[in-house]
């Protein structure tokens, strides 16, 4: 399920109590997903890290009055309001652990505590087949959830990038090799590969302005060798880009570049200039592409700006590439 309909269904089962467990592979965007359809909802989140916890701290502390021992629940359970109490790497918690969540999710409390009326259970976790640290989740608490498989989508992603303000150079990047988004193998012992979250972690150190001495190394170091190297390249490319405005200006005689990456990032960043006063010039430009190139280029600059179609060249483009429009 991808991201966007896994925010549906969390919208749909939060609201009457159902406890929902999202199983994914690590850096897939979970806790972001769960965070999002929280704030949608205008429910308060709790965010608990299972694997951190001891099996006391659900349970508390107990105290005597008088002939009594009470148990006292962490301040970090809620007392009242409606939310989404999220236990984030249930599955890689040890099991004394989670059979104390065990109780809460099956039962809404834990000891003398009760979760308030209005708040929800979502759990996430690793899938044991990714190698990740993980225990087996005992069958009667696995029953008390509805699972929901976590895909990665680019378009979610890069829809979700573009609002959150990462760095351009890596969503083009991404639009250019779709498959370098999520790209885990469990087969291989790599400590860093390419990842939503570790996407948006080199956003953050570009956006820093490494020296260039320590850039490429870095990068290894967050999105994995492989995908790093080829990131380089292309950020090469990307820094070298014909001027956008000059294109515009002089679409008839300004230069095509050559090397396919170069000229998928050119578009994206033509698209992206799309108006009134420069869509005619950007599709005067898209006649002279490669057919694929102009297509991408004009389908980008239609969503950016709808009265694209209206243009004079619009009609010629469209008749000129109507083998691969049909």
């Amino acid at each position: 399920m991808n991201p966007a309909r896994i925010k549906t269904s969390l919208r749909s089962l939060i609201p009457f109590g159902q406890p929902v467990f999202l199983w994914g592979a690590p850096g897939v965007g979970k806790s972001q997903v769960v965070a999002q359809a929280a704030e949608e909802l205008g429910r308060e989140l709790i965010d608990i890290r299972a694997v951190l916890l001891d099996p006391v701290d659900l349970r508390g502390l107990p105290s005597v009055d008088g002939p009594v021992a009470r148990w006292n629940p962490p301040a970090f359970l809620p007392r009242e309001g409606t939310g989404v109490l999220f236990l984030d790497e249930l599955n890689a918690a040890p099991p004394l652990v989670q059979a104390a969540c065990y109780q809460l999710v099956l039962d809404r409390r834990v000891g003398e505590y009760e979760l308030p009326e209005g708040w929800s259970v979502v759990a996430a976790g690793n899938r044991e087949t990714d190698r990740a640290v993980t225990h087996r989740m005992p069958s009667a608490l696995a029953n008390r959830f509805v699972h929901l498989d976590f895909s990665v989508d680019v378009n979610d992603w890069l829809a979700w990038a573009e609002q959150a303000g990462l760095g351009r150079e890596i969503l083009d990047f991404i639009r250019f090799r779709p498959n370098l988004l999520h790209a885990f193998d469990p087969r291989q012992n790599e400590k860093a590969f390419p990842s939503p979250r570790s996407w948006e972690f080199a956003a953050r150190i570009l956006a820093a302005k490494p020296d260039p001495e320590v850039e490429l190394g870095l990068l290894k170091g967050t999105v994995g060798p492989g995908a790093a190297v080829e990131f380089a390249g292309f950020l090469r490319m990307f820094r070298q880009l014909p001027d956008p405005d000059a294109v515009i200006r002089k679409p008839l005689t300004a230069v095509i570049p050559e090397e396919p990456a170069t000229l998928y990032a050119l578009c994206e960043a033509l698209a992206r200039k799309a108006g009134k006063d420069t869509a005619e010039n950007i599709v005067e430009y898209a006649l002279r592409l490669p057919s694929e190139f102009g297509v991408l280029l004009v389908r980008d600059a239609v969503r950016q700006h709808r009265e694209v179609v209206d243009t004079p060249s619009f009609g010629r483009w469209a008749e000129a590439n109507s083998a691969v429009l049909l």
